[in-house]
C-alpha cells in the first residue's frame, strides 16, 4: 500500500466525522507514522497559509513546489489541506509532532521552515500573522532566533538583515575576530570620526543608522554565542 494510500484510509476516518488532530494521534508506529509525518507537514502548511485570514491559489502552488506532491495525489493532498485549514487543533500541535520526529535533526527543520517561507511569500506580501506563525514555528522547532533571523532576511523583501553580513564576517569565524570586525566599523562609522574626516551631513546622518544596525548585530551574534 502506498503512501498516498494509508493517507487516503487516514481520510476515511475524517470523512466519518472525526478531526484531524485525533487521526493523526492514532498513527503513532511505521508505517503509519510517515503517514503522520505527511499530515502533519500538509497540515502546518496549510494553517500557515491561512495565517493572514486567507489562502491563495499562489500559496497552495508553492505548496506543490516545496513538497512535489505528485499529479496522480494531489487531490488526496488537496483534501488534507482543505481539512487542515478547517481543523479546531491548533498549528503549535502539528509543529511540536514534527519537531519531535526530527529532534535530531536540525537540518530538516530548517529546510522545512523555509519551505513555509516560500509558501508565505508566494503570493507577494509577508503579513504579519505570518511573520508571528514562523517565529513560534521556529521556536517549537528549536531554531535560534538568529537561524530565524538570517533565514527571513533571505525571503523577506527589507527584513532585519542577518547580523553577519552586517558585520562582513562569517559564522564560523572565531569570536575575537567577529568583535574585531565590529570595533573597526564602529570605529569607522562614528560620528565624531567622520566628522573629522570632513564626511558630508548626510552621510553621516545615514552612518549614524548604520551604527545602531552594526551595534544591533553584534549584540545578536554575541547574546548566540553566549
Amino acid at each position: 500500500m502506498t503512501l498516498w494510500s494509508r493517507i487516503a484510509n487516514a481520510l476515511s476516518s475524517l470523512a466519518k466525522g472525526e478531526s484531524l488532530s485525533n487521526v493523526f494521534e492514532k498513527l503513532k508506529t511505521p508505517p503509519e507514522r510517515t503517514v503522520a509525518f505527511a499530515i502533519a507537514i500538509i497540515a502546518l502548511s496549510a494553517k500557515m497559509a491561512k495565517a493572514d485570514g486567507q489562502v491563495t491559489r499562489d500559496e497552495v502552488s508553492a505548496f506543490k513546489e516545496v513538497f512535489n506532491i505528485p499529479k496522480r495525489n494531489e487531490r488526496q493532498a488537496a483534501k488534507v489541506f482543505n481539512l487542515a485549514r478547517q481543523d479546531v487543533a491548533g498549528f503549535e500541535s502539528y509543529a511540536t509532532k514534527i519537531s519531535t520526529m526530527f529532534q535530531n535533526d536540525h537540518q530538516s527543520l530548517s529546510d522545512l521552515l523555509e519551505g513555509l517561507f516560500h509558501i508565505a511569500l508566494s503570493d507577494g506580501n509577508y503579513h504579519p500573522a505570518e511573520n508571528e506563525f514562523l517565529e513560534k514555528v521556529s521556536k517549537i522547532f528549536n531554531i535560534s532566533e538568529l537561524s530565524f533571523s538570517r533565514i527571513r532576511s533571505r525571503f523577506v523583501p527589507n527584513a532585519p538583515k542577518d547580523p553577519y553580513n552586517i558585520l562582513g564576517v562569517d559564522p564560523d569565524m572565531p569570536i575575537e575576530e567577529i568583535r574585531q570586525s565590529w570595533r573597526e566599523l564602529v570605529r569607522t562609522n562614528h560620528p565624531d570620526q567622520m566628522i573629522a574626516r570632513g564626511v558630508p551631513e548626510e552621510a553621516i546622518r545615514i552612518a549614524t543608522k548604520q551604527l545602531t544596525d552594526i551595534n544591533n548585530a553584534w549584540e545578536k551574534i554575541n547574546q548566540e554565542i553566549v
